[in-house]
């Protein structure tokens, strides 16, 4: 699995529509996509996944009054249940030059709702159909110790492209809550990742910030920024229900090793805690996406997205970090990097 600053030949996204996941913010929620989309389409082509032909009509009118050149935009219909394609949109991967040419292939996870809710039967069959759209082979992950395929949520890991992996114990290893392959355990998720995802050192965080409906998902507390850099949510308020696994997370990657190096760990501040009602809502910065030649970063109208912003830009020196209003999409329990998924360029572009 390429790292995610690895050249992309496109971003998939899928247009949001299931109006429970953003009571009565939908329509906020569509502008904040058009924004997304029309900062996507000016360094890379965007893949955009439309239940119907009306859908697409009118989301593809508003990027066009947007600004979006619609040359740069892929319209595919398909059915889905949510927009989260970060977890049901399975994961693009190059395969061995040990086994034959290296092709892009999409490694295709079971999805069944982040083991919580009903409706993904369609999330389910969506990695099939962007195969059989793109033409790429798929590979349906299976392990002994289960009766069914693997199920795994691409936001539940993080990889830097060169064999590791950053994953939580509360996601992926729990066994009771949002339990995703019972009997598979610790040993056999690593077999597994390594099979079908190259990965041969994983990073074993924690637990994950409160308001996250996944269980745990990485991607809102520690991303890879390059290969042995990792930049880890903070939170400096001890009162707060996230300073103590932030602080022990943090405790664990500066003490993790790939190949008997250490890493440098970059802290990342969390943004001052937001509320719906009586929902907290998984508000992170390390939900970021990182495009060809540009970073987007959610923003939450708090002081720390100044300092968020700044050092993402010093990480990414090569890229334009941006930020994205996100204060009505992370109504939702996700923001940018679940919103997004990438699709490499071909093995020879992927290092530019």
């Amino acid at each position: 699995m390429p790292a995610e600053w690895a050249r992309h030949r496109a971003t998939w996204i899928a247009w949001p529509h299931h109006g429970r996941d953003w009571p009565g913010k939908l329509a906020a929620v569509h502008w904040v996509y058009v924004e997304l989309i029309r900062h996507l389409a000016s360094v890379e082509r965007v893949a955009i996944v439309f239940r119907s032909q009306t859908e697409e009509r009118r989301a593809m009118s508003r990027l066009i009054r947007a600004g979006v050149d619609a040359n740069a935009v892929e319209c595919y219909r398909f059915p889905t249940n949510r927009s989260w394609l970060r977890d049901s949109g399975g994961t693009f991967v190059h395969t061995s030059p040990a086994v034959g040419p290296s092709v892009v292939t999409l490694v295709d996870w079971h999805f069944n709702g982040w083991a919580k809710y009903d409706n993904w039967v369609d999330d389910d069959r969506l990695p099939g159909r962007i195969a059989a759209a793109r033409r790429l082979p798929r590979v349906i992950p299976q392990a002994a110790e289960l009766d069914r395929p693997v199920v795994l949520e691409g936001g539940s890991i993080d990889v830097n492209g060169a064999g590791a992996a950053l994953a939580t114990e509360q996601c992926l290893l729990h066994d009771r809550i949002q339990t995703r392959n019972p009997g598979l355990g610790r040993s056999g998720t690593e077999r597994v990742l390594r099979d079908y995802l190259g990965i041969t050192t994983v990073i074993w965080l924690g637990q994950g910030i409160a308001g996250d409906d996944t269980h745990g998902h990485v991607d809102d507390i520690a991303r890879f920024v390059g290969p042995r850099t990792v930049v880890a949510a903070v939170e400096s308020d001890t009162a707060d229900v996230n300073h103590d696994p932030l602080a022990d997370n943090l405790a664990r990657l500066r003490a993790a090793r790939i190949d008997g190096q250490p890493l440098r760990v970059v802290p990342l501040p969390m943004p001052r805690p937001l509320w719906f009602g009586a929902q907290r809502l998984p508000a992170s910065y390390l939900n970021f996406y990182v495009a060809n030649d540009l970073v987007l970063a959610p923003t939450f109208n708090d002081p720390a997205d100044r300092v968020a912003l700044g050092l993402l830009a010093e990480l990414f020196p090569a890229r334009k970090v941006i930020g994205v209003h996100a204060v009505d999409l992370v109504l939702g329990l996700g923001t940018l990097h679940c919103s997004t998924l990438q699709e490499p360029a071909p093995a020879a572009e992927t290092a530019r």
